[in-house]
């Protein structure tokens, strides 16, 4: 199957304390370069789930899960982590962000250990391009929830990723702040011709999306174009 992210058959089966629980039974997905792609459906029905599949961040129970034409399923977790630190940038509902690194430390670290020589220029910029420039050198501590998630853009932006995957960004800030960041989001995946994967609850959100995808008890249950 072509696509910059790619499904077959993958299926996810996690141990409960009842027996083995399926998560997603049977998912075949295929999204393509430059798309973005809104993952919808009621809590518990696998939206996150397949988002980690798709990042390596879960290993499919069965089935294969490839990402730029690499088979994701077969990676070591070194050669994942590799993987998604040069191809993809992961924004989470929560932040994530270190608290004893000032905002600009918090992106530009992660390059650095990436070997990229001019990570606190490219850091500089990003955060600038967020409307950070005057918060450089303050702690996670000291941003309001907006400002950290636009921080977590930053530092998913500064790789320059092919893939931009967001579990429900918005979903710890108010209605304001989170449009704006969803603004912030869609202006990224266009500055860099990147695909997208969006899960959220908001359908205001996932109407932005040129595809979106109905998951329902592990399945998907329906695909549509917005």
């Amino acid at each position: 199957m072509d696509g910059v992210l790619s499904l077959e058959g993958a299926r996810l089966t996690l141990a409960g304390n009842a027996g083995p629980v399926e998560i997603l039974e049977g998912i075949t997905l295929s999204v393509a370069r430059g798309e973005s792609l809104g993952l919808v459906g009621p809590s518990g029905s696998g939206k996150s789930s397949l988002l980690m599949l798709m990042g390596g961040l879960e290993r499919a129970t069965s089935g294969r899960v490839s990402a730029l034409g690499q088979d994701l399923t077969a990676m070591g977790e070194d050669a994942l982590a590799r993987f998604r630190r040069a191809n993809m940038g992961i924004v989470f509902q929560s932040f994530h962000l270190i608290p004893t690194m000032t905002a600009l430390e918090n992106v530009a670290v992660p390059l650095e250990l990436a070997g990229v020589s001019d990570a606190f220029d490219r850091a500089r910029q990003e955060l600038s391009a967020m409307g950070l420039g005057q918060r450089l050198g303050h702690y996670p501590a000291e941003l309001s929830g907006g400002e950290q998630q636009r921080v977590a853009l930053a530092r998913a932006a500064a790789p320059r990723p092919a893939i931009f995957l967001a579990d429900e960004p918005t979903g710890n800030l108010d209605s304001g702040t989170g449009a704006a960041i969803m603004e912030l989001l869609f202006a990224l995946r266009d500055r860099f011709g990147a695909t997208l994967v969006l899960v959220t609850h908001a359908p205001e959100l996932a109407e932005r999306c040129d595809r979106i995808v109905r998951l329902a008890d592990g399945r998907i249950a329906a695909e549509e174009r917005s």
